[in-house]
């Protein structure tokens, strides 16, 4: 039986009980837990340096209001980040590769920082509708378009990230299937097929980590908009 290119994002099931929950939690035991010692080991140093530079980063542009959000956000980044990096081993389901996740997550946290503007600084929330200086002809237009600016958001954040990974997943196995069959028919253009693989493998690891990135640091700009 022939199977499609597109079986490897079903979800998981064992005994008809979805698999997605235990592939979100399994990434999160590899993650070191901070210890009670004055000396930790390297991993857990290279951990903390980590959150450091990246909340630091993040939160540079961001007021003290808007600080609380720290630890969501470098959580969500790890998260991602392991998930997208271990969905490319063999063998391996990708939960970012389903839409209905990565809208999971999105549609929340956009809503949440929508809520957060229009209870802090109402006036400012409603006044990124209407640029200053608008002509009266264009104002109902604008703020239609603003709306729906507005209410694309999450949809572009689910959107972006799953097209991203998938894309990639689709090219590596479109690639590998091709040097398996090139292999015994002509040996030096699969090998030339296989380095072109591991390059694009390398590329791909580097958009796991982008695409997470980026996932991340536009929920920190919809944070800033409305603190």
């Amino acid at each position: 039986m022939n199977l499609s290119f597109f079986d490897q994002f079903l979800s998981p099931t064992m005994m008809g009980i979805p698999l997605m929950g235990l592939a979100l939690l399994m990434p999160l035991l590899l993650t070191p837990k901070p210890m009670h010692l004055w000396l930790c080991n390297r991993l857990m140093t290279l951990q903390s340096w980590f959150f450091g530079m990246f909340t630091k980063q993040l939160m540079l542009p961001i007021n003290l209001k808007g600080h609380n959000w720290s630890l969501l956000l470098a959580s969500l980044m790890m998260l991602l980040i392991t998930i997208n990096l271990l969905g490319l081993l063999p063998y391996t389901f990708t939960p970012t590769t389903q839409l209905s996740m990565n809208l999971g997550l999105a549609i929340p946290l956009w809503l949440a920082t929508v809520l957060t503007g229009l209870r802090n600084q109402p006036t400012v929330a409603f006044g990124h509708m209407l640029p200053e200086g608008t002509p009266t002809l264009l104002i109902p237009v604008l703020i239609i378009i603003e709306t729906i600016s507005l209410f694309i958001r999450p949809l572009a954040l689910g959107v972006r990230l799953t097209a991203n990974l998938t894309a990639g997943h689709l090219l590596i196995q479109l690639i590998s299937t091709a040097v398996l069959v090139l292999m015994p028919l002509m040996p030096m253009v699969s090998l030339l097929t296989m380095i072109v693989l591991f390059l694009l493998t390398i590329l791909e690891i580097a958009v796991a980590m982008i695409q997470a990135y980026v996932f991340v640091l536009l929920l920190s700009l919809y944070l800033q908009e409305n603190v």
